[in-house]
């Protein structure tokens, strides 16, 4: 695109916000496809669900129950590193604060079970120091751990749709 004109950026440009403006749809969408088989006793979805649902019922602001509902939202597109890729699709319209809790809570949530493959379950205290370690472990202790409950009352899609919707209706941060 070295020889590209304004002409050309300008048609590159009005693309890339026809598809931002559609982002929420393909978000939703991506939490549907979580609602299939699942070797746990509720679907991925569900699990999302009832994340974002427990830390709407403690009180939380509407960006980090919407973190809480779209942290696992990587296992669609990339399981090996859905932390990251979670992370990557929120950080232009999420704090500092809660785009690394979604970054890291994969290794934090290995506390529960790394020692049942042989890995260190104190991994995540190479980050002891961090500013957001500590809402990193309240994240997984309150929200994502206890969140595989069959009979949990779990509040659905449609209830946190509007939230997702203002989310990524903000004006993206660049990172160029």
């Amino acid at each position: 695109m070295d020889h590209g004109t304004q002409a050309d950026y300008d048609l590159v440009f009005a693309d890339e916000a026809a598809k931002v403006g559609q982002f929420a749809d393909r978000i939703l969408g991506w939490l549907r496809d979580m609602d299939g088989d699942s070797p746990y006793q509720i679907t991925r979805l569900e699990h999302s669900l009832q994340s974002a649902t427990r830390a709407e019922r403690d009180g939380a602001d509407d960006e980090t129950v919407i973190c809480a509902l779209l942290h696992d939202i990587g296992d669609v597109l990339a399981p090996a590193n859905h932390s990251e890729v979670a992370a990557a699709l929120l950080a232009p319209y999420v704090s500092e604060k809660n785009h690394w809790i979604v970054k890291h809570h994969g290794l934090f949530q290995g506390y529960y079970w790394f020692q049942f493959m042989g890995e260190d379950r104190n991994a995540r205290d190479r980050y002891r120091d961090h500013e957001h370690y500590q809402a990193c472990v309240d994240f997984c202790a309150n929200w994502d751990q206890p969140s595989f409950d069959p009979d949990y009352d779990t509040l659905p899609l449609e209830h946190f749709e509007t939230r997702i919707r203002e989310l990524f209706a903000r004006e993206p941060r660049s990172f160029f």
